[in-house]
C-alpha cells in the first residue's frame, strides 16, 4: 500500500471514529442535558471541523453512504471505495466500543436501558414512527445531504464553505430526524452502536444500510444527470 493511500484510510477511520464518538456520545453522555438540538449541533459540528481536518486527504467522506454517492457519480475509484466502506465501519465499531467503556463508568449507566445512540424504527424509534415512515426518511433525509455535498463542492460554489455547509446540513437534517430513526444517513454510524447493543439494533441495522444507500444513489443520479456542469 503506497504512503498516499495509508493516509486516505487512516483520515477516513479517524474521521469516522470522531463522528460516532461524539455525536453519540453527545446522545449517551449528554443527552439529558443539551436535548435534541445539542445532539444535532455534536453531529454536525464534528463533521464540519473533520472537513476542514481531513478533507485535503481522503475528501472527508466519513460515511459509506457518501462514498458510495461518489461512485456512482464517478469521483472514486471502486477499490477506494471499497476500502474507504471497510475502514470508515472500523472506526465507527471502536468509536462505539470506547464509548461504551467510557459510559460504564457512571454507575446509574445500563446499556440496555439507556443504549448507545443506536437507530431504530417501529418500536425503537424516538417517538414510534412506523417502519414505512422511517424508510422514506432516511431516504429522503440522505438524499438531500448528499445534494448538498455535491453542490458545495462543485467548481462554482465559494470556495472553503464546503465544510461549514455540509456540516451544518447535518444539524438540520438531526433536527428532523432524530425523532424519526434517531438520525442515521449513514450506515457507519448506526453499525458501530449496533454491534454492541445487539439483539433489536442489530436485526432493524438492514434499514439504516439500504434507506441511506438508496438515497446517496439517487442523490448522485440526479447530481450527475441534472446539476453536474458538463
Amino acid at each position: 500500500m503506497e504512503k498516499e493511500d495509508f493516509k486516505k484510510y487512516s483520515a477516513e477511520l479517524i474521521g469516522t471514529f470522531a463522528l460516532v464518538l461524539i455525536g453519540c456520545g453527545s446522545a449517551v453522555i449528554a443527552g439529558e442535558y443539551i436535548g435534541f438540538l445539542g445532539i444535532a449541533f455534536a453531529f454536525g459540528l464534528t463533521l464540519l471541523v473533520m472537513v476542514f481536518a481531513i478533507g485535503n486527504i481522503s475528501g472527508c467522506h466519513i460515511n459509506p453512504a457518501v462514498t458510495i454517492a461518489m461512485l456512482f457519480a464517478g469521483k472514486i475509484k471502486s477499490r477506494d471505495a471499497l476500502l474507504y466502506i471497510i475502514v470508515q465501519c472500523i472506526g465507527a465499531i471502536i468509536a462505539a466500543g470506547l464509548l461504551i467503556i467510557i459510559a460504564n463508568g457512571q454507575p446509574e449507566y445500563s446499556l440496555l436501558e439507556n443504549g448507545l445512540g443506536q437507530n431504530g424504527y417501529g418500536t425503537q424509534s424516538t417517538a414510534g414512527y412506523s417502519i414505512v415512515a422511517c424508510f422514506i426518511a432516511e431516504v429522503v433525509l440522505t438524499l438531500l445531504f448528499i445534494l448538498v455535498i455535491f453542490g458545495s463542492l462543485s467548481k462554482k460554489a465559494p470556495t472553503g464553505f464546503a465544510g461549514i455547509a455540509i456540516g451544518f446540513s447535518l444539524v438540520f437534517i438531526h433536527l428532523v430526524g432524530i425523532p424519526i430513526t434517531g438520525t442515521s444517513v449513514n450506515p457507519a454510524r448506526s453499525l458501530g452502536p449496533a454491534i454492541f447493543v445487539g439483539g433489536i439494533a442489530i436485526s432493524q441495522l438492514w434499514l439504516f444500510w439500504v434507506a441511506p444507500i438508496v438515497g446517496a444513489i439517487i442523490a448522485a443520479i440526479i447530481w450527475k444527470y441534472v446539476f453536474e456542469e458538463k
